[in-house]
């Protein structure tokens, strides 16, 4: 099954005729066409999910591509086997571009073959320990979501900054983002604290409320009522352990500073009815640019797409635009190149990173998902 990148959008029946051809007279042969392979789980436990994805990158086709190559779906069948399988076979078949897989150990997977055939990949994981100098992983990373917590918190005056994650390799990942958004602004090294992931809650939460009181109380200028030894403390917690750390903090009787939290607050509408978190901040996509995205995809294919779908869309527009005037050899990435995207605008740099033009949201009962500051691209190409 392969999608062309002929048509300038989704195609409907067509009960037309079609001229016959003087007798004798054969159709001439179609040019050959470069090849985009889609890594996805069209079977096994994330089979749903992957026709989703499907659909998505269809749509980019017809609303993005350009005539001179054709995607060509590869089923990964939800396994890191079956992404490496899938990636040698679709190199073999002439694949220039891999789009895919979907998560961080199928990446690491596929990415073997990939770049021993120096084919670059756009995989839909946002586990920024895939990236390298020929793969790009497109999920919101915990890194661009501290850069953009930092930029916004620093414009409102806010110069100390702490994480408060548990040990593993998501809190590490939030912790080298936080470090590197604070050292680009020339901003104090982050306070970073850590503690068991098996750990209750509300006790971690004492014992951070306890590190971070300072010795004289100090005023904060987004939170003025605060005193604590931070302007903006960041949550590496999500869900009902995000709801204890907050209670746990404000029983603490220690000053409490702002407080954020990761990308995984958009989908839990429940944490706006906190008290201890009401006002707090969270990252996220454009709401207004995947509000559209949902209504381009309902329409054609009257579904509505889960959050993640989008990133197929992202990773199917930038193979579209790779491919432009590039169909007899593996193409250049559009690295440094604004690229829209279903969540709004990204774009490529060095190295595999990615940049996402990210909002702020704040927590507000009775209010989903309340913008505070519009979506905004923080640093500058090569970041």
């Amino acid at each position: 099954m392969a999608l062309s990148a002929c048509a300038q959008q989704v195609p409907a029946p067509y009960y037309g005729g079609v001229a016959p051809l003087p007798q004798g007279q054969a159709l001439p042969p179609e040019p050959q066409r470069a090849k985009v392979a889609l890594l996805l789980p069209l079977t096994g436990s994330n089979a749903q999910l992957g026709q989703a994805m499907l659909n998505a990158a269809q749509l980019a086709l017809f609303e993005q591509g350009s005539p001179g190559f054709e995607f060509v779906p590869r089923d990964t069948g939800s396994t890191a086997q079956g992404a490496a399988e899938a990636a040698r076979a679709a190199i073999a078949g002439g694949a220039r571009v891999l789009v895919g897989p979907l998560t961080a150990g199928e990446t690491a997977a596929a990415a073997a073959p990939a770049r021993a055939a120096g084919v670059p990949m756009l995989p839909f994981t946002n586990d920024a320990n895939q990236a390298s100098a020929s793969v790009w992983p497109l999920g919101i990373t915990p890194r661009q979501q501290m850069r953009r917590l930092v930029a916004g918190a620093h414009a409102q005056g806010a110069q100390r900054f702490a994480l408060a994650a548990p040990s593993g390799a998501f809190g590490q990942q939030l912790a080298d983002g936080l470090r590197s958004a604070a050292s680009d602004l020339g901003l104090p090294p982050p306070t970073i604290i850590t503690y068991p992931a098996a750990a209750a809650a509300s006790l971690a939460a004492r014992d951070v409320a306890q590190k971070l009181a300072p010795s004289e109380a100090t005023a904060s200028p987004i939170a003025p009522q605060g005193g604590a030894a931070a302007d903006l403390l960041i949550l590496g917690e999500s869900g009902a352990r995000a709801r204890d750390f907050a209670a746990g903090l404000a029983e603490s009787g220690m000053p409490v500073p702002k407080l954020a939290g990761t990308i995984l607050w958009a989908t839990d509408p429940s944490l706006a009815q906190v008290p201890a978190l009401a006002g707090a901040w969270y990252p996220g996509p454009d709401p207004a640019a995947h509000a559209q995205f949902e209504s381009r995809f309902q329409a054609a294919f009257g579904t509505t797409p889960s959050r993640v779908v989008g990133v197929a869309y992202d990773a199917a527009a930038i193979a579209a635009r790779a491919m432009r005037g590039q169909p007899d050899a593996v193409p250049p990435m559009p690295v440094g190149e604004l690229v829209l995207g279903a969540d709004g605008a990204l774009r490529l740099g060095q190295n595999g990173e990615v940049q996402r033009a990210l909002a702020v949201f704040a927590l507000t009962p009775g209010v989903e998902g309340q913008v505070v500051q519009p979506a905004d691209m923080p640093g500058s190409v090569g970041f």
